[in-house]
This record gives structure tokens, sequence and C-alpha cells, in this order.
């Protein structure tokens, strides 16, 4: 049983992984809460709490459309990573701009 202290939004935004500055891999932002987000990615080569960033595009802006975000790998499956943001000093707005275009755009299928 899972225990979440946010609320994690589902949905589909595409992204890319940087380690040390460089990319490294692509992805798929899957949900996002003010606290982390899981990305779907066929990319393995980090290790648990290892620093990252995701880049992604918010394709509905036209001022600073790509953000990106810093956090550590808290989890690791067959599927992608899970990404924690304690300890970065990211902008708050740009969490909150991935949420909510996150809400706006995601359909789940039925």
């Amino acid at each position: 049983m899972e225990h979440r202290l946010r609320k994690r939004v589902q949905g589909k935004l595409g992204s890319l992984v940087y380690k040390r500055g460089m990319p490294v891999g692509t992805g798929q932002i899957r949900d996002a809460s003010s606290k982390g987000l899981f990305i779907a990615t066929d990319y393995d080569g980090v290790q648990l709490n290892q620093p990252l960033e995701i880049e992604f595009r918010l394709p509905d802006r036209r001022e600073n459309p790509l953000r990106k975000l810093k956090g550590y790998v808290v989890r690791k499956a067959d599927n992608g990573l899970g990404v924690d943001f304690d300890g970065f000093d990211n902008n708050d707005l740009t969490i909150a701009s991935l949420i909510r275009w996150l809400e706006q755009h995601y359909m789940p299928r039925r």
C-alpha cells in the first residue's frame, strides 16, 4: 500500500533525462506532484539517490516552453524512474505549470 502525502496527477508528456548536465535518455512524464514525478523510460543507467534533471516542453507555451526540474532517483522500475524533488531548489512555478498542463491535457482511457 502506498502512502503519498501529495496527490499525483497523471499525464503523458515527452521529456529528456539529463545526468551530470548531459542528455542520456528520453522518456515520458506519466505522473507528477509538487514533490516528484514518475518518468517512463528505457534508460536504466542510474542508481538510487543519483541526481538527475528532467527537461520537458510545454507545447502550448509561447514564452520559455522548455523547462527543467532537478531531483533524486528514489525508485527504479522496469518501465521507468521515480524522481523526488526534495533538496533541490526547483522553481515552484515550473512544477505548478507541469501539473496544470498534465491536468488539462491528459485524457484517461475508459
